[in-house]
């Protein structure tokens, strides 16, 4: 087994499950703008726990994606050219949500306040489908043929386990954003987090589990089984924190199901980065798709630098704004006018 393309393979892991963690309350938060808030009061608490951290959480997103590229640049080609259609749909639903949570305090009437919430909501809960689906199809499959080229039609990604991947992803979004609103609110949303999490957590978390099934089904290996076992408990360990109210350990175990869950799903396809659904022969592994040594040793270089200082930099943002809110620290809305 080649040391680089292996390091690379755990590295890229490692950025699309930090991506996940931290950009799935957001989404969730996004999604409860409509799905839960019931006044213009409570929407404002909501969108201010997201507001310091929101586009720095996104950066995971464009970092996974360009350490993909670089280090796998046939693995890039071939899941984003023949998944074009939902990485359409997803960036139009990233965009969509950045702008309306740009434009929402500038919005000058109650009406177009409520477009700008259903926008981010559609939006965020959108874009976690999309990007659900195009993880879970990079792990059970597209019809590759032996130049890595997607054959059929423009919809030959469709699958079940490519709709189950989308569920995944939305349900563990709405967990994790009423997670993050119970470390991060006082008042109705820690309240509305509180019965929602008792009660509903294990149907949030469903679709992610029979996810990591379907994948651990494939292959004969022990661990990966083991690894969903340790998801399924830390998933427990979330439920019964939600239950004594322990905002922050919730928090933590639903970020551990995630890791172990994830860690179980990688290493099942390991070596294999895309398999094909044509023929094994046809897969991409993390050998015969990633850039030449040199490029990788680079970027290792790179990578063992710069990685540290941007987790200490989040840490930091996260310290700094660590306080709860209540509707009482929101103030009044004002007219703005235009110049």
């Amino acid at each position: 087994m080649e040391f680089l393309p292996t390091f690379w393979f755990i590295l890229v892991a490692v950025l699309w499950v930090g991506y996940l963690f931290l950009d799935g309350f957001d989404l969730g938060v996004g999604m409860l703008m409509r799905g839960w808030a019931r006044n213009e009061s409570q929407r404002r608490v909501i969108l201010n726990t997201i507001g310091p951290v929101w586009d720095g959480n996104e950066v995971w997103l464009v970092t996974a994606a360009g350490a993909t590229f670089a280090a796998f640049p046939l693995w890039y080609a071939a899941l984003f050219a023949g998944l074009y259609i939902p990485l359409t749909i997803t960036l139009l639903a990233l965009i969509l949500r950045a702008v309306s949570i740009e434009y929402r305090g500038k919005a000058l009437t109650a009406r177009n306040r409520d477009r700008w919430d259903w926008c981010m909501a559609g939006g965020s809960a959108v874009a976690a489908f999309s990007i659900g689906l195009m993880l879970a199809v990079s792990t059970t499959g597209l019809p590759l043929n032996a130049n890595g080229d997607r054959v059929g039609g423009p919809f030959a990604w469709l699958s079940w386990e490519g709709v189950v991947g989308g569920l995944a992803v939305v349900g563990f979004s709405l967990a994790m954003g009423w997670a993050y609103l119970g470390l991060k609110t006082d008042g109705a949303p820690r309240e509305a987090a509180h019965r929602h999490l008792t009660r509903w957590l294990p149907l949030y978390l469903l679709p992610m589990g029979a996810w990591g099934v379907a994948v651990v089904s494939r292959q004969d290996s022990l661990i990966p089984w083991i690894l969903l076992a340790l998801a399924l408990a830390a998933a427990l360990g979330a439920l019964m924190a939600a239950q004594l109210r322990r905002e922050g350990w919730t928090f933590i175990a639903l970020g551990a199901s995630l890791l172990t869950g994830a860690a179980g799903i990688f290493l099942a396809v390991f070596p294999v980065v895309l398999p094909s659904t044509i023929d094994p022969a046809f897969n991409l592994t993390a050998m015969n798709a990633s850039s030449s040594e040199y490029t990788l040793n680079f970027m290792a270089w790179v990578a063992v630098i710069m990685v540290p200082i941007i987790l200490a930099y989040s840490a930091f943002v996260y310290w700094v704004f660590r306080q709860r809110l209540h509707e009482t620290h929101i103030p009044e809305s004002h007219v703005v006018t235009p110049v």
